[in-house]
Order: C-alpha cells, then sequence, then structure tokens
C-alpha cells in the first residue's frame, strides 16, 4: 500500500529530504528525496567526474540504511541507547521513503534538535550533562560517525521537561572505504574522541550567536512539533 505523504506537511527539512510523521505510525518518521531538488540534479552539480557516478550513490536514504545495517550487525542494541532504529523502506506518493524511528519527548512532541534546544535555552546543566554521558557512551563504544552536527542530534525530554538523553537521527557511518569489521578498537576509539571534541566546539561557536533575532540557518528547527491526538 503506498502512504501519501503529498498531501501532508513535512516538520523538518535537511540539505536533501524532507521528513514527515509516518500517516500509521505517530512514533516514526518517514524520510523522502526533496522533490525541488533531485537525484539528477545532486549529481549535476556535483561536477565531473562525480556525474559519472550511479544515481544511487546520491540517494540519501540507500545510504543511511546500508550503514544503518552494518551499525545493528556491529554495535547491535547498545547502538540505540542514543541512536534512531531504522526500519526499512515503504511506497509512498512521493518516492521511496526510509522510515525511521522518531524521537519524542514525554509530552508526546517531537524533540527538538540540540542545535534548538541551546539556541532556546541555552546550555545548562541538565543539557551539559546529557551532552557529557552521550560523548561517554559514543566513546566507550567507539561507532564511527560523520562530523557531529548539532542538527542532527535530538534532545528527548522528560515530563519536566528536561533533557533525558540525546538520540543521533542522521550523520553516522563510516564514510570512508575502509569497512567497519577492519577497523582496530583503538582507532574507532580514537575517531570518535575527535568527532565528540568538534561536537563541543560546535556548541561553543553557537552560544555567542544566541539573542539574535534569525536562527542560524534553517537545518534543525521543527516547522511544527507533529503532536498525536490526544486519544493517540
Amino acid at each position: 500500500m503506498t502512504v501519501i505523504l503529498a498531501t501532508e506537511a513535512p516538520f523538518a527539512r535537511g540539505g536533501n529530504r524532507l521528513c514527515y510523521v509516518h500517516p500509521d505510525h505517530a512514533d516514526r518518521v518517514i524520510k523522502v528525496q526533496r522533490p525541488d531538488f533531485p537525484l539528477e540534479e545532486r549529481r549535476r552539480r556535483k561536477g565531473f567526474p562525480k556525474t559519472l557516478r550511479p544515481l544511487s550513490s546520491f540517494d540519501d536514504n540507500l545510504q543511511e540504511f546500508r550503514e544503518m545495517q552494518m551499525l545493528d550487525r556491529v554495535f547491535r542494541e547498545p547502538l540505540y541507547r542514543h541512536v534512531s532504529r531504522c526500519y526499512g523502506f515503504e511506497v509512498t506518493d512521493m518516492g521511496a521513503g526510509l522510515v525511521s524511528e522518531l524521537i519524542r519527548d514525554d509530552s508526546g512532541a517531537i524533540s527538538h534538535t540540540l542545535k534548538q534546544y541551546i539556541w532556546d535555552q541555552g546550555y545548562d546543566e541538565r543539557c551539559q550533562q546529557a551532552v557529557a554521558q552521550f560523548a561517554q557512551h559514543w566513546i566507550a563504544l567507539g561507532v564511527p560517525s560523520r562530523d557531529l552536527l548539532l542538527h542532527n542530534l535530538v534532545a528527548q525530554r522528560d515530563s519536566a521537561g528536561n533533557i533525558k538523553r540525546l538520540v543521533i537521527i542522521d550523520g553516522i557511518g563510516n564514510p570512508g572505504w575502509i569497512p567497519l569489521g577492519w577497523w582496530p578498537r583503538s582507532l574507532r576509539v580514537a575517531k570518535a574522541r575527535r568527532k565528540i571534541a568538534n561536537l563541543h566546539l560546535r556548541i561553543q561557536t553557537l552560544l555567542p550567536l544566541r539573542g539574535q533575532d534569525k536562527f542560524p540557518g534553517y537545518h534543525g528547527r521543527l516547522f511544527h512539533d507533529g503532536q498525536p491526538p490526544a486519544d493517540g
């Protein structure tokens, strides 16, 4: 059955994809390619010789799915303490949609990104504790990742509005050519430490910008909170 999304409003937009609450599962998100930025256009903008690569190599959904399969095989359940789960593909009226866990606060609202939380609330003590807990777990596992961007982490809050954990929703996996299974643990941990150090730098870079009228960029801010019905 085809999932209808075109008549719905996305709750977030990335550089290449739109994010929708799954119409049949309030705890899942469907990510689809932006219709205004098709794969053919992404490839064209890369220029030669990348224009010789197949379209599939520019498909963020396909790449994320493959990376999540690999990470699941290596790390299993401990991975999901701080990473959203991936459930595979579904057919939508906007193309193939990748279905993932949608992180919600205890209130039912979609969790804000760490970028939006810090922008609105500052780098308070509970946020610092959540970052420290995430960093400790990330380094202990030695999870390979791209840069840990503030808009790719969400701050899940409890009923009192306090952050109870940080969860990565995008940007993980090994972007290099060496398969994860070949990496020695020492190398994985060293890379994880570097990514955590860069995360701290990004937080410190964002803090002086607080108080400005305009949110920095469109990445990381929700269009709406996707609050499910009271009986849902």
